[in-house]
């Protein structure tokens, strides 16, 4: 796999969240009401990496998807961080 310039070497996690295996989408976490002007990838990865291995994250405009090794992880995530305020917005 290409390196991608713009990693910054700490974190290998992938840009790759929209895998079609259907046991990877139980374990991947829709992020929405996100803002993103201000919230970045390391920052998502930096909150969700708590509740387990996060192996793919993605950011789009005012939403992002974080991608665990385990359905059980992204469970917890979502558990633990639903209606966390980010930026001055809840998710």
């Amino acid at each position: 796999e290409p390196s991608d310039p713009t990693m910054t070497g700490k974190t290998q996690t992938s840009n790759v969240t929209n895998k079609n295996d259907p046991k990877s989408i139980n374990s991947r976490v829709f992020i929405g009401n996100l803002n993103t002007a201000i919230v970045k990838k390391g920052d998502i990865e930096a909150i969700f990496a708590k509740y387990g291995k996060i192996v793919g994250c993605s950011v789009h405009k005012g939403y992002a998807f974080v991608q665990y090794m385990s359905e059980r992880h992204a469970r917890a995530a979502v558990a633990g961080e639903n209606a966390r305020v980010i930026a001055g917005q809840p998710l």
